[in-house]
């Protein structure tokens, strides 16, 4: 028989994040409930047997959950969710929701910004400006800035995030391609479907591609060695899923022989990205420190799931708003 959720009056919350301030932004919701908030991983794992909720992303693989004696039910703050052993969690009785959605406007637009930075050249003058210097026009046409309207844009992962890029490249007057597995839908902003068994062909037809999809084992290392080998070499990437999706050691080998012509990553395979990579070297790279998803609105996002799942919970539902487990 399936344990009642505390009630109100014995329900305390940890906050766990080393910088998001959601313990700020659930006070001013004024709930009445119990609430502490952890800034650290060894503050969180001598504190999680306290929590009846968590609300957490990266910190909770450094957890035991056998310490988290009271934990009913965790918020993820974040909508990947590679750092959750769902059997585990199973096991143990608790319930997961993720952050499903919270960023995809902010991670969309990251993506644009990415493209069009890339394509403007935007990165090299800032470097540019650092060292106070003015370019000269370029000369050749191959090498100057480029515009977005009229190139091909294929996105890998046609979720929220990746549908509001398809909008907005459209508004580019770029042409969208998403991989898909039911190719038999319409949707907006999105001119063209394949599945994914078609991705190597579509990989080769694209100016820019962009990766928005969720890490899973079908899409761990999803570009290969192979895949940057069919890209243009006028072609771009853009990564803002998850560093795993790309096999680094074969994109710095096909940016290495100019194999492509470059790269806007907001993910890594390690992150921080280590000092000695050589990804830090490249001009065409263009690296921003998975930011993809921030927003000043991403507290009060997380809180309005959190609050809704709460009193779901406390009414004895079986569905959760972005349910997991």
């Amino acid at each position: 028989m399936t344990t009642p959720f505390p009630a109100s009056a014995d329900l305390t919350i940890c906050f766990a994040h080393a910088a998001y301030r959601m313990g700020e932004e659930f006070a001013r919701r004024d709930t009445g409930l119990n609430y502490f908030e952890v800034r650290n991983a060894e503050d969180f794992a001598a504190r999680i047997g306290e929590a009846d909720v968590v609300v957490v992303s990266g910190m909770w693989r450094n957890v035991p959950v056998e310490r988290a004696t009271r934990l009913r039910f965790i918020q993820s703050i974040s909508a990947g969710l590679d750092q959750y052993d769902l059997d585990v969690l199973r096991a143990h009785n608790i319930r997961l929701a993720s952050a499903q959605g919270v960023n995809a406007n902010a991670v969309a637009e990251h993506a644009m910004g990415l493209m069009l930075a890339l394509t403007r050249k935007i990165h090299t003058s800032r470097d540019n400006q650092t060292r106070r210097f003015w370019r000269p026009m370029i000369g050749n046409p191959a090498e100057r800035e480029d515009e977005l309207a009229g190139k091909s844009l294929l996105i890998v992962g046609l979720g929220g995030i990746g549908l509001r890029l398809a909008r907005f490249a459209r508004a580019f007057d770029m042409t969208v391609t998403g991989v898909k597995r039911d190719i038999s839908v319409k949707l907006e902003g999105v001119d063209r479907l394949v599945s994914p068994d078609k991705l190597a062909q579509a990989i080769g037809e694209a100016d820019i591609v962009a990766l928005t999809c969720p890490l899973t084992p079908e899409t761990t290392d999803l570009i290969d060695a192979r895949m940057l080998g069919l890209m243009k070499p006028s072609a771009l990437l853009v990564n803002c899923a998850r560093g795993k999706v790309v096999d680094e050691d074969a994109l710095v080998a096909v940016l290495e022989a100019g194999g492509i012509a470059g790269a806007g990553l907001d993910v890594l395979r390690e992150e921080p990205l280590p000092a000695t990579s050589p990804l830090w070297g490249f001009e065409n790279v263009l690296i921003t420190p998975h930011v993809g998803g921030e927003t000043a609105a991403y507290e009060a996002r997380v809180v309005d799931l959190l609050i809704e799942n709460l009193a779901r919970l406390g009414r004895g539902e079986a569905s959760l708003a972005n349910q997991v487990i």
